[in-house]
């Protein structure tokens, strides 16, 4: 038998719900660290039973229960970043705000709050906790539906994005990244390109304003794929982000290359099931 040298990696840990239809969730996560060259640890938050033509059942595990995972990965990991997901309970929002929160590694939250369908998939209790969870985050990263449920202001346009990037970071975010897939009116959609907004606080990954005390704006401009297979693309783009950060990138330098290759991962899509097909997170993880 040959032998082989074990592979030093790095490590990310991803908290966030399981889809049974394979294209979000843990499942996405898993796969865009591994991409990346990043052994992925998970934290299951809850199961779902969907498949690519929409969520039928979800089941939330007990907080206490989730807080022993945590327990468990955190003990025996050195953790290079945390990203969550889906947390789907204010008692889950608030156990891992308080976990997280406390742990010395960046921290990215993607905060699964609306469907593609445009439903809200949390209760009022569970929005509102979100609000300590967004204080504690390295970086959060909503499409414009959650950044609008987040600051409580229409976003729609990438003037918008860039307000409400700005409001996340006023709460305590060390930086906001507004998604520009939803946005609905603007250059975003005349140019047939997608403006996603990232905004820093002031000390935040460095630059010029951040010497004056001002929030860093950066916009990111890729074309926009005419596909419905792009489920699972906040999960990805969220844990490629926090993959990148596990493996020492500047967060300006993390964002930056997960949201250009996000374009690949969405070209290159699954097409699947009776349904709306999933990004291909196997894409991710260039140099």
């Amino acid at each position: 038998m040959p032998e082989y040298d074990p592979v030093d990696s790095p490590v990310a840990l991803t908290v966030a719900g399981s889809d049974s239809g394979g294209g979000a969730g843990i499942q996405a996560d898993l796969t865009a660290m591994r991409a990346h060259g990043v052994f992925g640890a998970s934290v299951v938050t809850a199961t779902t039973a969907q498949n690519t033509r929409g969520v039928e059942d979800v089941h939330p595990l007990p907080a206490d229960h989730v807080a022993s995972q945590y327990a468990a990965v955190a003990d025996d990991f050195d953790l290079g970043a945390v990203k969550t997901g889906m947390l789907a309970t204010a008692e889950i929002v608030e156990t891992v705000t308080e976990l997280a929160g406390d742990a010395d590694a960046p921290l990215v939250v993607d905060p699964v709050m609306v469907a593609a369908t445009g439903d809200r998939l949390l209760s009022p209790a569970a929005e509102d906790a979100y609000e300590e969870l967004v204080a504690a985050a390295t970086l959060v990263t909503p499409n414009a539906d959650e950044a609008a449920v987040l600051t409580d202001e229409p976003v729609e346009t990438p003037a918008e994005a860039e307000a409400a990037g700005r409001e996340l970071v006023a709460l305590g975010a060390d930086a906001a990244l507004v998604k520009g897939g939803h946005l609905t009116e603007g250059e975003s959609v005349e140019e047939g390109v997608v403006v996603d907004t990232l905004v820093r606080a002031a000390g935040a990954g460095g630059g010029e304003t951040a010497k004056r005390g001002e929030p860093t704006v950066d916009r990111f401009e890729t074309p926009r794929i005419d596909t419905d297979a792009t489920h699972g693309s906040g999960c990805a783009l969220s844990s490629a982000i926090a993959a990148r950060l596990a493996r020492g990138e500047s967060l300006p330098e993390a964002v930056g290359a997960a949201v250009e290759e996000m374009t690949e991962a969405v070209r290159r899509g699954y097409d699947v099931g009776e349904g709306s097909g999933a990004v291909n997170p196997t894409v991710l993880g260039g140099e």
